[in-house]
């Protein structure tokens, strides 16, 4: 199935059913009064989270989607039936925006979580609601209101714990593999991976956490070179980034510490908060290269660079579970600072 992770909709709400107008006409009962019942209210329009799902296309194609519109009320009291709501079932970590204004609609990020999308419209009085003592005969009744109408734009950004950095070839659909039971396509030419692909890597038992790779970044990136930012979205919900950094290029001219520095700028262009996320820098392929140890520490000196690394050869696995253990060090201690905070904020 081709991955779909933006799309335009329109969301139209029923209408709510008129009210009525009429008289109870009994034999034995003169004079029996207003008998007229409300219209039944709109159907609405909601999103619900799916983890069964994940991509958008089915929005790609259907873009307008209509709930039913009430039933006008009837005599003998008998109200409308109200308007049947529409469920559109989208991927866990869909956002919903205004497509105007860029407001945020919703955010479904766990699974089973709704959003009304469009409000269905009101259904209107029927003249039962008029009688009076001085108004005995009511002729008077409302109609329904319109249901909301709305453009929205939809896109998914996937949930992982942890995300992927690197250039085309830098290996990482190739830990990817190593450390978990997904197996995103590896081949040896750059842009391998055209769709974000994600992971579950299992520490120990009952230990584990969710790894995103997406498409590589190259310089430029920003003005549309190679894939541009378009699967950078998906990195926004990871709380730590790994930063792969290929230690044993084929290419002659080819520079580590530049080209990491490089994609470290592409991110804050694209994304101030996300450049801010904990990156770590993971140094791969020291399997090719017999002098990796000096390669890396120069790389460090170059980068000027203080914070945690790994050296790691994916395809072979050295170095790989010392890194997934650390990540999940990392994201557990994460998770008991927040458990913290909410308990003081309680």
């Amino acid at each position: 199935m081709k991955f779909i992770d933006e799309a335009n909709i329109e969301v139209h709400a029923g209408k709510g059913g008129d009210g009525s107008a009429a008289f109870r006409r009994e034999r034995y009962v003169p004079r029996g009064g207003p008998s007229g019942g409300d219209g039944g209210r709109g159907g609405s329009v909601w999103a619900v989270a799916d983890r069964n799902i994940n991509t958008l296309i089915d929005y790609r194609f259907a873009r307008i989607h209509r709930a039913e519109h009430g039933d006008a009320g009837h005599g003998s009291d008998q109200y409308g039936r109200g308007g049947r709501d529409v469920e559109l079932r989208v991927p866990v970590g869909t956002l919903v925006r205004d497509a105007g204004n860029g407001e945020l609609i919703a955010d479904l990020a766990r699974d089973g979580e709704r959003a009304q999308l469009a409000r269905g419209g009101q259904g209107g009085l029927g003249n039962l609601h008029f009688k009076s003592s001085t108004n005995r005969a009511p002729r008077q009744f409302t109609r329904g209101l319109p249901g909301e109408s709305r453009k929205l734009a939809l896109e998914l950004r996937v949930l992982a714990d942890v995300g992927l950095l690197g250039l085309p070839n830098a290996g990482k659909s190739t830990l990817v593999r190593a450390v978990s039971s997904a197996r995103p396509k590896v081949a040896d030419y750059p842009f391998t991976t055209l769709n974000p692909s994600l992971g579950v890597v299992r520490v120990a038992a009952g230990a584990s956490f969710v790894i995103a790779d997406i498409p590589g970044l190259i310089e430029g990136a920003a003005e549309g070179a190679g894939l541009g930012h378009q699967f950078l979205r998906h990195l926004s919900r990871t709380r730590l980034l790994l930063h792969l950094v290929d230690i044993a290029p084929l290419a002659a001219d080819a520079d580590p510490a530049r080209d990491a520095r490089a994609l470290a700028l592409e991110l804050k262009k694209y994304d101030p908060a996300l450049h801010r996320k904990p990156r770590w820098l993971v140094f791969n392929k020291i399997d090719l290269a017999a002098d990796a140890d000096a390669r890396i520490a120069r790389l460090l000196r170059k980068l000027r660079y203080k914070g945690p690394w790994f050296a790691i050869s994916a395809i072979g696995g050295k170095g790989c579970d010392a890194l997934c253990s650390a990540a999940y060090r990392f994201l557990a201690g994460g998770a008991r600072q927040d458990k913290a905070r909410a308990r003081r904020a309680a």
